[in-house]
């Protein structure tokens, strides 16, 4: 007894699921072989981690929510958990507002005030502001049916200001997206969660921070990563593949199910070989994955390609510290909304994770692009040094040349989860019905951080498995 099963996809839900199959002991009693495609000639999609000029740049995502457990279990799995390190303790996030860094207010949660004095003393609301805060107190629950955007929920609870200056920025830095074209319930379903025990938004964040307060883990940092940044997880994953087949540098330009056989998918690669699967894994974006369905799947092809992709890029530079004005005494910023910047946030990795540069260098990365305003990703690398320097010398006063800049293009690599996302990927999970075997897997569907990912490809490996287990069960 044998089964073949193939992954198109080698970013990390792709080698994640790739690694779950690896050491599942159902796949060993099933006779399991796999094969990886990836199209590009390595392994990792966007964790990718460079050394220039004796500093760590990550082009892709640096780090890895904490509270989120399985990429950092992913991690230990591999032997890698003495490599995981936390962010560097008690630095500021900052606002950037009217050219001004002003510091988060302490005691936000998911951009929800949960404490009064630092709200009541910050710059970046006016007194009437403030008090529309407030009225999340009085506020009646709200009464809406069906899915909301969040910047609606916040706008509803808290006042617009909220919306463009706490919760919105943040939203952006996560999601490259507007707070006001994505879902609540899939992006942060607690916030609907809160207004559903407490009412009151503030008094929920208020609760959330007492809990965290007591718990033990409560002083933990926020995010992870690793001593040699994400890059060592792809690393990792991708020696303790050696069993399987791995096709980089490869494409899968064709699926097609088989006459003989409606269980077993063929598909066609780009260098004229064919591959018969019994279960099949595309952790693929969600408009790469319709164009291979298309052919035997349209509905759920359509329903794939309406969700919507952003383009980003980043800017890494790396100054002398003895050039700079700026103390960088935090992790960076986020840029409010309305601002003239083009830049949507600023990560001060020296400063935000250690040994990311030598004692005397800087390391400043920038963000570019969000849904609606990515045209930008399209400039050339001098273009967009100059729009970043420019945007640092009027946010952080910052006139130096930096001794090197690296720029990173990730296009239509961000999701946008509108509302109604939920009940899509409901619409496509019904249409996925009759394709057995198969299972979707990736940023675009439940998650777009590290671990989501890794939890996606690990549920898809074993949905798999379950799926080729009952076919070759007997009667």
């Amino acid at each position: 007894m044998s089964a073949r099963i193939v992954i198109v996809g080698g970013g990390i839900t792709g080698l994640a699921a790739a690694y779950a199959l690896s050491t599942d002991p159902r796949a060993h009693a099933l006779g399991v072989t796999c094969t990886l495609v990836e199209r590009d000639a390595r392994l990792g999609g966007k964790l990718r981690t460079e050394h220039v000029h004796g500093c760590l740049v990550e082009t892709g995502p640096d780090s890895f929510l904490a509270a989120k457990p399985q990429a950092a279990d992913l991690c230990r799995a591999l032997g890698l958990g003495d490599r995981l390190i936390g962010t560097l303790p008690g630095r500021a996030v900052y606002i950037a507002y009217k050219n001004r860094l002003h510091p988060l207010p302490d005691g936000l949660a998911l951009g929800v005030p949960g404490r009064v004095l630092p709200i009541m003393r910050t710059g970046l609301l006016s007194p009437v502001e403030k008090a529309r805060l407030g009225l999340d107190l009085v506020l009646p629950r709200g009464q809406t049916n069906g899915d909301q955007s969040v910047g609606a929920l916040i706008r509803r609870r808290l006042g617009g200001a909220a919306v463009d200056r706490l919760a919105g920025p943040l939203l952006a830095g996560i999601y490259a997206g507007d707070a006001d074209h994505l879902s609540a319930r899939a992006t942060f379903p607690q916030l609907l969660q809160w207004e559903t025990s407490h009412r009151s938004l503030m008094l929920a964040a208020l609760a959330q921070r007492r809990r965290t307060r007591a718990s033990p883990n409560g002083a933990s940092p926020l995010f992870l990563s690793l001593v040699g940044g994400v890059g060592e997880l792809v690393q990792a994953l991708a020696e303790g593949l050696r069993e399987m087949t791995l096709l980089t540098g490869r494409t899968v330009s064709k699926i097609a199910r088989r006459s003989d056989d409606r269980t077993v998918y063929t598909l066609e690669i780009d260098d004229g070989r064919m591959l018969d699967a019994d279960a099949l894994l595309l952790a693929t974006p969600a408009f790469a994955t319709a164009d291979l369905l298309d052919p035997f799947a349209p509905f759920v092809a359509a329903e794939l390609r309406k969700i919507p992709y952003a383009s980003t890029a980043a800017v890494t530079l790396g100054y002398r510290r003895e050039a700079l004005r700026h103390p960088l005494n935090g992790h960076g910023f986020v840029v409010a909304r309305g601002e003239s910047l083009q830049v949507a946030a600023c990560t001060w990795l020296s400063s935000k994770w250690p040994h990311r540069a030598p004692p005397d260098l800087a390391l400043l990365r920038c963000y570019l692009g969000t849904a609606g305003r990515d045209a930008i990703v399209e400039e050339d690398d001098e273009r967009l040094a100059r729009v970043v320097r420019e945007d640092l010398r009027k946010i952080m006063g910052l006139d130096a040349d930096p001794e090197f800049a690296v720029t990173t293009r990730w296009r239509r690599a961000m999701p946008q989860y509108l509302p109604g996302h939920l009940d899509r990927l409901e619409a496509i999970n019904a249409g996925m019905r009759a394709l057995p075997g198969v299972a979707l897997a990736g940023a675009g569907y439940r998650g777009i951080g590290i671990p989501d990912c890794i939890r996606q490809g690990s549920e898809a490996a074993g949905q798999m498995i379950e799926t080729l287990a009952e076919r070759h069960s007997p009667a």
